[in-house]
């Protein structure tokens, strides 16, 4: 496979907001572990700050003076969040909130991807649902199985 690039698993870009001015430490510390576990990669991060009137800036983790000091948080990722992305998460943020934007790829899905590949198949289509859909279809089930359903 010279010259081209590896296959991905599937990738989801989050946005995870905070009810302070900034993202914390531990926000960052969670960051840094989630970079070391087993089934992901952190392919990008961005943090968005919007002040309390509302005006919105945005940075690398290490831009942030109060985040330098943790450990693991200069790691290798590709910039591939940009202002735009910044920017629709300034819409979903209140002032006087940060945010911090992760693009993630599913690594546990890599070899699957691979093995779809080899035949000629690959992943035509993904749908990120949110917990709360699960949550209300977990319950939705659960209330058909006691009905007898």
């Amino acid at each position: 496979m010279h010259g081209r690039e590896p296959l991905m698993g599937p990738a989801e870009l989050l946005v995870l907001t905070f009810p302070g001015p900034t993202v914390t430490v531990e926000a960052a510390t969670a960051l840094v572990r989630l970079r070391d576990a087993a089934g992901v990669r952190v392919i990008d991060s961005l943090v968005v700050v919007r002040d309390a009137e509302g005006d919105a800036a945005y940075g690398e983790l290490a831009d942030f003076e109060h985040l330098r000091g943790v450990e693991g948080l200069d790691g290798e990722e590709l910039p591939l969040i940009g202002p735009e992305d910044a920017q629709e998460a300034v819409e979903l943020m209140e002032p006087g909130s940060a945010a911090l934007i992760v693009l993630i790829e599913h690594l546990w899905a890599r070899e699957a991807a691979e093995a779809l590949a080899a035949v000629g198949g690959r992943l035509a289509s993904g749908v990120r649902v949110p917990p709360e859909n699960i949550d209300e279809a977990v319950r939705a089930a659960e209330a058909r199985v006691a009905a007898g359903e």
